[in-house]
């Protein structure tokens, strides 16, 4: 590792990395990764359980996760706008979310990149194409699904395990698939 990454990492000791609830819990698979510096960027609702990875990008990303919601073993979000998660949301293990595209589209942007996280640095700016992700209250994720950036997954849905989200999932309803597509909406008697 760089002299440079280490100097990150002991000016970041020490700082809080998010706001959470005193009922939140987080295990040993946690990881808060918040570049930004500031726990105002990532911030944890009451009695949530977090197992996976929340990260912030340097030049941007904020998380908010509402009241008793879960956040499963490998999950990872990945923030450089933001990402919303209403409360009661269970995110199942290995799923993950972006609000980006992760790396830049221009290969000489890319390689700019690269050679920043080479040397053991953040990147402090990228053009990411940020869109913000919406989570609604009630919704679950199944295992190893993939979340794209601006979509708005409405309350109470499912999304099944395995796919890929790269548009808006209605309210009450089930999909699935790559690209996820309609499979069907709740019953009332499922909305309970």
């Amino acid at each position: 590792m760089s002299a440079n990454f280490y100097m990150l990492a002991k000016a970041l000791l020490g700082k809080a990395t998010c706001q959470s609830a005193n009922t939140t819990r987080f295990f040993l698979s946690a990881r808060i990764r918040n570049a930004r510096g500031s726990n105002r960027f990532i911030k944890i609702g009451a009695h949530t359980l977090v197992k996976g990875e929340l990260l912030t990008f340097r030049h941007g990303g904020e998380i908010l996760i509402g009241d008793y919601c879960y956040i499963g073993e490998g999950t990872r979000i990945w923030s450089s706008k933001c990402i919303t998660i209403g409360d009661r949301t269970l995110i199942s293990h290995n799923v993950n979310i972006f609000d980006n595209l992760t790396h830049p589209i221009s290969p000489r942007e890319r390689h700019e990149q690269f050679m920043s996280i080479a040397l053991g640095q953040f990147p402090s700016v990228s053009n990411l194409g940020e869109s913000p992700v919406y989570i609604e209250n009630d919704v679950l994720i199944g295992s190893q699904a993939i979340i794209l950036k601006g979509v708005r997954i409405g309350a109470g849905a499912i999304v099944g395990a395995g796919s890929v989200v790269t548009s808006d999932v209605p309210p009450w309803s089930i999909v699935g698939g790559n690209p996820a597509r309609l499979i069907r909406e709740l019953t009332k008697e499922e909305r309970l």
